[in-house]
């Protein structure tokens, strides 16, 4: 089969998805432009604060993407291309993309609050509190492996690391220019956009060469700053700059691949059992962000739902974002297939999903003209320039939840949930395990990613069915991803019992216990007697 075969019928089942399925989610959930939205109802120029629809579904898709769409995709690439391919269509229509436009509209409809808090309102205090606490532990995960990624790259690839600072500097002017100089988004976008390929430029002449261990420190600092700003300030314009990195690397793949027209090598479908590991659950734990992920619906209901000018922008932002991504992780796929399987282990052992992905496109950007070396810069410099952007939106959303944890009922403010001191825990736990080393803690990651997402999906079904919103497009890919989470759970305890690890183990146990006492909470929520408290506002 021919990779262009695979890219142009992805890209037109995604279309598709997005056009009839989009619009059918919009009309059974009731979406309304009459409604204001928290932007505008809470607006306070720090973090509520109304963002143009280019603008948000920048920052979104920025946040959401990451190197997740590339890792996940390539790895789960062992059971073979058709598997791997199908779930990437099916999960990013019917669960990822239900998820994110899920998670995003109910946190309006709540006053911009997490899901954590929608599942308070929903389901019971208990289950809010469980919840918090494991989405925060897993954030701080995300912070130490990202913070040990992203200073990685800096170390490794000092161009990356000079380019990205001067992206920070070009957005704040950026934010700036639009939101205090009155300069319109339009022109600004055009002199941001050639600024930023300057700034790219520019690094790779100016690189910045420091050790990894300096850059974590770094980095560390930064997303405190970056926290506690105005989204206005650098989140925004930072975001929505960086996204037109990914829109160029996206288009340079897609004319490459039309190009040079690739075949792809790989097998079809290799089997169901690859040397230990389990189609099931493993390529639906592994493929993550390409067809769906709990952080997702952390960024929807932590910064994005905050930002949202207004309803019907709910599903350009949170679906259509989340089946970008999913074309993203098509390309990935591609750039996987094309190679032999010699050539494939070659390029992972030298640097892994990544490299395997930089490799790809830069030998596709090379049909027009674009010189290999280059190419491959390029796409490695927007990738960590997105690792990023996922650092720090983790940081924030962190500080969300810590402050929404701590806040009393009456809305009373503690020391607890001010800004600078919940953000300051929070970086300082995540970089006591950053200097410990991400690697010990990663492998709980990708089932308590999943398990964030079978959770999204409880809190959105719950609250429809509270408000008598039909959650039937909610419930099977909620059965779904907790029978995909707790049987990755029970191979995850076996293994590390088998290792000595006891400290995963007891992780993994507790993440266990957690789904179980709130799939208990919600049973009559959703199949029977309804909560009787606040639906959120504008329910």
């Amino acid at each position: 089969m021919n990779s262009v075969t695979l890219l142009i019928i992805g890209a037109i089942i995604l279309f598709i998805g997005y056009v009839t399925y989009g619009a059918y989610l919009v009309k059974k959930w009731g979406i309304d432009d009459k409604n204001k939205t928290p932007a505008h109802t809470k607006k306070d120029g720090v973090d509520y604060m109304p963002a143009k629809t280019p603008v948000l579904l920048g920052h979104h898709f920025a946040s959401i993407a990451g190197a997740g769409p590339i890792v996940g995709p390539i790895q789960a690439a062992i059971f073979g291309w058709i598997p791997v391919t199908l779930w990437i269509l099916i999960g990013g229509i019917f669960f990822g993309g239900v998820q994110d436009f899920g998670s995003l509209f109910a946190s309006v409809r709540h006053g911009g609050k997490s899901i954590g808090e929608i599942i308070e309102v929903n389901i019971g205090n208990k289950g809010k509190k469980l919840f918090a606490v494991f989405a925060w532990l897993t954030l701080l995960l995300v912070i130490a492996a990202f913070t040990n990624i992203v200073a990685g790259t800096f170390a490794s690839t000092p161009e990356a690391a000079s380019s990205s600072l001067l992206f920070i500097l070009l957005a704040i002017v950026f934010g700036f220019a639009v939101y205090r100089r009155g300069v319109s988004l339009g022109i600004g976008s055009v002199i941001g956009v050639i600024l930023l390929f300057l700034c790219m430029y520019l690094g790779m002449l100016f690189p910045l060469k420091l050790s990894k261990e300096v850059w974590i420190v770094i980095l560390l600092l930064y997303i405190f700053i970056a926290s506690v700003t105005p989204v206005w300030i650098l989140l925004q314009p930072r975001d929505y700059l960086n996204s037109f990195l990914l829109y160029a690397m996206i288009i340079g793949a897609v004319l490459g691949v039309i190009i040079t027209k690739p075949s792809i090598k790989m097998a079809g479908y290799t089997g169901f059992n690859i040397d230990g590991n389990y189609l099931f659950p493993i390529l639906f734990v592994t493929v993550a962000c390409g067809a769906i992920s709990g952080f997702h619906s952390l960024v929807g209901s932590g910064t994005s739902s905050k930002q949202l000018d207004k309803e019907s922008d709910a599903k350009k932002i949170g679906y259509g974002g989340m089946l970008i991504e999913s074309l993203l992780a098509i390309i990935a796929i591609i750039t996987a297939t094309y190679l032999g399987a010699d050539k494939l282990k070659e390029l992972l052992a030298q640097g892994g999903p990544i490299n395997v992905f930089a490799d790809g496109i830069a030998n596709f950007m090379a049909s027009f003209g674009v010189p290999f070396t280059a190419g491959k810069s390029f796409t490695a410099l927007s990738i960590s320039a997105f690792a990023l952007t996922s650092l720090d939106t983790s940081t924030r959303l962190a500080r969300f939840i810590f402050q929404e944890y701590f806040e009393s009922k009456s809305g009373e403010k503690t020391i607890l949930t001010n800004r600078y001191i919940s953000t300051g825990i929070t970086v300082i736990l995540g970089g006591i395990l950053a200097f410990m080393g991400y690697k010990t803690v990663w492998p709980i990651f990708g089932s308590a990613n999943q398990l964030l997402a079978a959770l999204a999906l409880l809190a959105i079904a719950a609250w429809l069915s509270n408000t008598g919103k039909n959650n039937k497009m909610l419930l099977f890919p909620m059965v779904f991803m907790f029978a995909v989470t707790l049987t990755a759970l029970v191979l995850l305890i076996k293994s590390n019992i088998a290792n000595h690890n006891y400290i995963l183990v007891m992780f993994a146990v507790f993440l266990f216990i957690l789904a179980v006492v709130l799939l208990a909470q919600s049973y009559n929520v959703l199949f029977g007697k309804k909560v009787n408290k606040a639906n959120g506002p504008n329910s």
